[in-house]
């Protein structure tokens, strides 16, 4: 029986999966995709100007280098690499792809053909986003562009106009949710029609706070955030999310200058919660956890996100040997800790000389697969831009060997009201590192989908 398919956008509403955006993650676990708010709300905005939707109707799209010659495919991949918010917040997709290639080209590449993979850091600014995109849609003529993952995707509209298609890229910002040609590797139902999501809102799903309460009898959670725009605005979501799924909810909110966690620790400790959810940045965690440990404040889960799933989590909790215990994972795609899967197996193998591995990684890794299945299968007609689009807006139920939840892009004329969404979950466990908790084709809930405006 196939496994039951999320529903196409909507996110989960905090702490699901990606990188706070804007905090505007949707799955509303806050997409997925969550960076903690706040380490992208202290920073300005960043500058340049996105382009009109006027720029966005277009198609002219170029093909790549045609079938019958050696010539090899251009691929691009756009990175916040020195972005504000540090070095290596935004690198593991860029990483997990470019080992998926690099192992490509040692078998042969694709019908004969090296993918010649272009790098672009984008600095995490909407100008060189831009600068970015001009570089590899127009310079080098990309065929594709893989595992994007840009703090402020200026170039998005321009991208789209272009035709090329964007293949498994982070849904930090809303780009993803509003423009054709641009294919998160989450998937969504939005209509993508130049609008984001249905007439400006997006929604998101509970299924992470339902399986806390369902799996483990969780009834009170703590939602821990900055006395800061974003990052309370995150932390209200959030709140939304629990009070919808039955739950009491504990607001603890510290000073972005001199946060307090020790007060925080022990107002955990005394209301007695059963979970802890945050919208602050990954140091900002680092000191909640060891304030908790020193207050003794013991949690069924200290959740966090795809983000932060990272083999580094020793280091950057060594002073919290208790509260590191207790976190918990939860995302749309395979552990990459789980090796007795063979597509896992094999991007752990085409990775043992990295430093750290991650989630991220992986997910890049599942992305440049996902633009390989599709230049194969346009290898007798050409693989041209126009192709490899096609070939991905038709994925229905697409999973990268099994690493992803099944995707789609069936846009939906209507939001969402309910989904049956599916959960990948790990917990940390010294000596183990990230253990999965179920199978995550099978970890699925009917939940409600819950309006929001990024």
């Amino acid at each position: 029986m196939p496994a039951p398919r999320r529903a196409a956008s909507a996110r989960p509403l905090p702490h699901r999966g990606r990188t706070l955006p804007a905090l505007a993650h949707r799955r509303w676990t806050l997409p997925a995709t969550a960076l903690a708010a706040a380490a992208l709300l202290a920073l300005t905005a960043a500058c340049g100007s996105r382009l009109p939707e006027s720029d966005f109707g277009t198609d002219d799209r170029s093909p790549a280098p045609t079938r019958a010659t050696s010539e090899p495919l251009h691929v691009g991949i756009i990175t916040s690499a020195t972005s504000p918010v540090g070095g290596s917040a935004f690198t593991g997709p860029r990483d997990g792809a470019k080992a998926y290639f690099d192992r490509l080209n040692s078998r042969g590449g694709i019908d004969g053909r090296r993918v010649e993979v272009h790098l672009c850091d984008d600095g995490g600014s909407g100008v060189g986003n831009n600068e970015c995109v001009r570089k590899l849609v127009d310079e080098q003529k990309v065929v594709a562009l893989v595992a994007t993952t840009a703090f402020d995707y200026a170039g998005a509209a321009r991208v789209s106009s272009a035709g090329v298609p964007d293949i498994g890229g982070q849904p930090i910002g809303t780009a993803y949710d509003t423009y054709p040609h641009l294919y998160s590797i989450y998937g969504t139902s939005a209509p993508r029609n130049g609008t984001t999501g249905w007439d400006g809102k997006l929604y998101g799903g509970t299924e992470v706070y339902r399986y806390f309460k369902r799996e483990h009898g969780a009834r009170t959670a703590a939602v821990v955030s900055y006395n800061q725009s974003a990052s309370a605005a995150y932390a209200r979501l959030i709140e939304r999310g629990l009070k919808a799924e039955g739950y009491d909810v504990v607001s603890e909110q510290v000073d972005f200058a001199l946060p307090n966690f020790r007060a925080v620790a022990a107002d955990l400790r005394q209301q007695g919660a059963d979970l802890v959810f945050d919208a602050i940045d990954a140091h900002g965690n680092a000191r909640l956890c060891r304030a908790m440990d020193e207050a003794g404040a013991k949690v069924t889960a200290k959740v966090t996100n795809v983000q932060n799933w990272t083999s580094a989590v020793t280091r950057d909790y060594k002073d919290a040997p208790s509260c590191r215990n207790a976190l918990w994972a939860t995302g749309h795609s395979r552990n990459y800790e789980d090796t007795s899967h063979p597509a896992v197996r094999e991007f752990r193998d085409a990775t043992a000389d990295l430093e750290t591995h991650s989630q991220w990684q992986l997910e890049g890794w599942a992305a440049a697969r996902w633009f390989t299945d599709a230049a194969k299968s346009c290898a007798n007609e050409g693989i041209t831009r126009a192709c490899v689009d096609a070939y991905v807006n038709r994925s229905d139920g697409y999973t990268a060997g099994g690493l992803l939840l099944p995707v789609s892009f069936t846009p939906s004329p209507e939001p969402p009201r309910t989904s049956r969404t599916c959960l990948s979950v790990a917990r940390w466990q010294d000596g183990k590192g990230w253990v999965s908790q179920g199978d995550m084709n099978r970890t699925c809930f009917t939940v409600p989908q819950l309006a929001y405006e990024p």
